[in-house]
């Protein structure tokens, strides 16, 4: 059990099958999180994510297996205190203000009276305060959801895909926020990008079929094949590259150590290079059919 600061962490999945209307979607998931850190969870599209999210929240009872925080089922008062849901759909009523939904979230939540104030500045809502949540675009629905979670300091952030329907500037605002929570936080943060899941995570947790099929740090994650992209100065094509994508010819690498060595090559031939960028994501693997 991991113990930081006055709180301990001892967050446990065991032989959970869960999902809805007796039909499992999820089936015998087991795994243990007890270091502060965004742990991504990953899977095709219908593979459990958000049943595993919402289990994890104290939404869904298990059929079989358990929940629990520091030894207490996460639906007990106690440990539902500790934890903040974003579920991907907004859930705020339409009728109400930007400024009134924030303000009864944050009577619920016990925050403190600058609260909304506070979160209004992080996630640039000051403009939409006085808006009818039907008012506004699918991004700025997303940013009054998001705002909720930053309005009562919580252990254990649970986000169902956080950044979709946000434009990058924002996305990035709110992956930045996210990652400077994490160092004190255990946060789950499902998602569909694949290079998003690398920037931001430090562990992914795969989903596939409803089986965990992967509990691990993503920086051990290696690819079945390592693509080099390679974007020149002038006319002048390399030789003996893979495949071309727009301006960038593919090399396919057993090894990252090998990238010096085909630089150091292409520079000898003569070929003058603009960009060498990483093509391949490891977590690409992930959804592949085996």
């Amino acid at each position: 059990m991991s113990d930081y600061g006055d709180k301990k962490m001892d967050f446990v999945v065991e032989n959970l099958v869960s999902g809805y209307f007796g039909n499992a979607v999820l089936k015998d998931i087991t795994f243990k999180l007890t270091e502060p850190a965004i742990y991504v969870v990953l899977g095709p599209n219908g593979a459990g994510k958000t049943t595993l999210l919402r289990s994890m929240a104290g939404i869904l009872k298990p059929m079989q297996g358990k929940v629990e925080l520091n030894g207490l089922p996460v639906n007990e008062q106690r440990s539902r205190r500790r934890l903040s849901y974003l579920s991907h759909l907004d859930g705020i009523p339409e009728g109400l203000t930007v400024i009134e939904a924030l303000k009864f979230y944050a009577k619920i939540e016990g925050a403190g009276e600058n609260s909304v104030s506070n979160v209004a500045g992080k996630l640039e809502l000051n403009e939409l305060l006085s808006k009818r949540f039907s008012q506004l675009s699918q991004g700025q629905k997303k940013r009054v959801s998001i705002a909720r979670i930053f309005l009562q300091e919580r252990d254990i952030y649970l986000l169902d895909e956080p950044t979709s329907n946000l434009d990058p500037k924002i996305a990035g605002g709110i992956r930045s926020l996210i990652l400077g929570m994490s160092k004190n936080k255990i946060v789950l943060y499902s998602s569909h990008n694949l290079y998003e899941a690398k920037e931001i995570g430090s562990y992914v947790i795969a989903i596939k079929g409803g089986k965990l099929a992967l509990f691990s740090k993503i920086n051990e994650l290696k690819p079945q094949s390592y693509l080099i992209g390679i974007r020149t100065i002038g006319n002048t094509a390399p030789m003996a590259f893979t495949r071309k994508e727009g301006d960038y010819y593919i090399y396919e690498l057993s090894y990252p150590e090998e990238v010096q060595e085909l630089i150091s090559k292409l520079m000898l031939d003569g070929i003058k290079l603009r960009e060498v960028r990483e093509m391949s994501n490891p977590l690409e693997d992930l959804f592949k059919d085996h």
